[in-house]
């Protein structure tokens, strides 16, 4: 199969790169692709050394699957040219989440809906992830009322340039800024742009794409999102409220059985989730589990996952394997 990667000079482009050779996906070629300024750059694949692209030549080159990680603009535009070609494209991007036409997918709760007519597969915003691999099998038990979301999220979501601001910050060194107030030792209630009605991208995108992957608009979401000095991971304390009652024992169980989760719940011995722990891996890792005794059938549970893995390149070649598996590319 010949996969080709958009943006794989970027954070979330590396990973892609690493984790299909990781994951042992079926590449006979792979096409790098990134923009006019990265394309005399070369990554190495399978102990090959690759030149990097543009995306008229990726194009050209006819892939079966492209994984695309680059800026919203460029897929609106390029995407439906890959397809067209004949290809299938998983895009990382906020382009095609909220649209009608398009599947938002995480596998393991609605991979279940892809078809072959899917040509173009959205894959949905690092912190929604984290939270639905959580909230899904909840909600299907519990049917979830309400959600309250703090999230606190690392400077790798932003890219290159944020973390080099957060570490020329500790070295105290001046460079470009990705944020408009210095990230270390500071958190900024700031995460994506602000929108007309208070809340940043960040934000809305956890209310919108949460309603469409578990296919219900009737939870009531709300969100605030900040930005924190982490250089990996991101982590979101979560509020819940539920239609019906509930045992701590059931929502353990729940999620103990639930693939791609991890239950790291022992605070008495100092043991719950942190991005420390989060880093390299693709579970969803969950804890402090306790009950809000403010509201009927309320929960508190605090989730973390790594950014880059499954909030990212990991959940887009879940679904390139799903789609290999079910014979659906």
């Amino acid at each position: 199969m010949k996969v080709a990667v958009v943006g794989v000079t970027g954070l979330v482009g590396q990973m892609m790169v690493s984790l299909l050779k990781e994951r042992n996906f079926q590449v006979s070629e792979l096409i790098p692709i990134a923009s006019d300024r990265s394309s005399d750059r070369n990554i190495r694949f399978l102990n090959r050394i690759l030149p990097v692209i543009n995306i008229d030549e990726g194009i050209d080159r006819s892939p079966d699957l492209v994984l695309f990680s680059a800026e919203s603009d460029i897929s609106i535009k390029y995407a439906p040219l890959f397809s067209k070609k004949g290809a299938i494209v998983i895009d990382n991007s906020s382009a095609w989440r909220m649209d009608p036409e398009k599947k938002l997918i995480v596998p393991e709760i609605n991979g279940h809906i892809l078809t072959k007519n899917d040509k173009i597969i959205a894959n949905p915003n690092c912190s929604t992830i984290q939270l639905v691999m959580v909230l899904a099998p909840l909600h299907r038990l519990f049917n979830v009322k309400r959600i309250v979301i703090s999230t606190y999220q690392s400077v790798s979501g932003t890219g290159y340039t944020a973390v080099r601001q957060m570490e020329n910050e500790r070295a105290g060194i001046q460079g470009e800024l990705s944020y408009p107030y210095p990230i270390d030792m500071n958190c900024l209630p700031h995460c994506d742009s602000f929108t007309e009605n208070g809340y940043t991208k960040e934000e809305m995108k956890l209310v919108h794409e949460t309603h469409k992957i578990l296919d219900d608009t009737n939870i009531g979401i709300t969100a605030t999102a900040v930005r924190v000095p982490v250089l990996g991971g991101h982590s979101e304390s979560v509020n819940i409220e539920f239609s019906r009652d509930y045992k701590l024992d059931e929502i353990r169980n729940c999620l103990l059985n639930t693939p791609g989760v991890l239950v790291l719940d022992d605070p008495q011995n100092n043991k719950y989730p942190m991005p420390l722990f989060s880093e390299g891996k693709d579970d969803v890792i969950v804890g402090r589990i306790r009950r809000d005794f403010s509201a009927e059938n309320a929960l508190n549970l605090w989730i973390v996952a790594d950014n880059l893995r499954k909030g990212a390149a990991t959940n887009a070649i879940q679904i390139a394997e799903y789609l290999l598996n079910n014979s659906l590319i």
